[in-house]
């Protein structure tokens, strides 16, 4: 019987990925379309792809999948032929990273969800099918370039802070779920101009385009492959690029450079910054921007507590860690406030 899930450790698995001298390349896709039998789907899935040594983060549910990958650059076009067998999927648009080392995962995972993108939408009447208006680099320049068009980001905050297009909105919160309502009723005066929204690869945009249609809004747009495609675009068609800043990616880069811009700071001493890291301190984890400079300064930790931490006895570090969670995943200026990085 196949195996169906990993059974090497993950510091094992890393250190042959650093060891690795094949090249690779980071995908990203999605595609939203029924699938009856999950589970079925994953292990089928799962077989193939271990088979042509693909790394990665991929959720699948009855409404579609979404993947974050690494494949090896020379079974690209492998791994092309085996989502064509799949009728869904075939000419399905794939994200090629914009700025890519290579390293970005080193383990398998697909997971079987309720939903590839948790959504909190309960409404038996929100349909899916009917979704916003793609538009490609060109044609979002060019309506972008009208200054009544809005633009929404829907990314979390720790996204936008380190690169966003030329006046996008943030939708202040940490939850795509939260997001949605927010969005609707943040532009809920603004239901008859165009409204164009983006994300990283394309799959929530898509979805807050649906949702927003839904809540009665009549030009709906989403940046077609979200912020990645558009980057490539953009460079391939010698079009003025937009996106100031870094793209925060979810896998070990933590960021794609989309311009040479810095428009982010240091969480501790407030230089120009824009280095996602998490904290060194297992107990702590927290994902904040750090400078260099500091991170020689707190070894690589998000403060002086979390410093002394991490040079204790590792038997004392397990105490301290157990039974606890992590109280939160990334650096927020309110949630944060009576914890501040120091």
């Amino acid at each position: 019987m196949a195996v169906l899930h990993n059974r090497v450790s993950q510091r094992e698995l890393k250190e042959r990925l650093l060891a690795e001298a094949e090249p690779r390349t980071t995908i990203s896709f999605y595609q939203y379309f029924l699938i009856e039998d999950p589970q079925a789907f994953r292990d089928a899935l799962y077989k193939d792809l271990v088979a042509l040594k693909v790394f990665g983060r991929i959720y699948v549910a009855t409404e579609g999948i979404n993947a974050q990958i690494s494949v090896p650059t020379n079974y690209v076009d492998a791994f092309r032929e085996v989502l064509e067998q799949i009728p869904a999927l075939r000419g399905l648009r794939l994200n090629i990273a914009v700025d890519d080392d290579g390293k970005s995962f080193w383990v398998l995972k697909i997971k079987v969800r309720d939903k590839i993108v948790a959504d909190g939408i309960d409404d038996p009447d929100f349909d899916m099918q009917r979704k916003g208006k793609y538009v490609d680099a060109a044609a979002f320049n060019k309506l972008t370039d009208d200054p009544t068009t809005v633009v929404i980001d829907m990314r979390n905050h720790y996204e936008f802070e380190v690169g966003h297009f030329e006046h996008a909105i943030e939708i202040p919160s940490d939850t795509f779920r939260e997001q949605l309502p927010m969005a609707a009723e943040m532009m809920s005066a603004d239901k008859e101009k165009n409204i164009i929204m983006y994300c990283t690869g394309g799959i929530r945009c898509e979805k807050a385009s649906a949702y927003m249609l839904h809540r009665g809004f009549k030009n709906v747009y989403h940046l077609e492959g979200g912020i990645i495609h558009y980057a490539n675009k953009a460079k391939e068609l010698g079009l003025p690029n937009k996106f100031h800043g870094k793209n925060f990616v979810f896998d070990n880069r933590l960021g794609e450079r989309i311009s040479a811009e810095i428009i982010a700071h240091c969480h501790q001493c407030g230089a120009p910054a824009d280095t996602h890291v998490n904290c060194a301190n297992e107990g702590c984890h927290l994902l904040f921007i750090q400078c260099e400079a500091c991170a020689a300064k707190y070894e690589h930790c998000c403060s002086t507590a979390c410093q002394e931490v991490i040079h204790l006895p590792v038997d004392e570090q397990k105490a301290l860690r157990k039974g606890k969670t992590k109280d939160g995943h990334s650096f927020n200026k309110s949630r944060f406030r009576s914890r501040r990085v120091q």
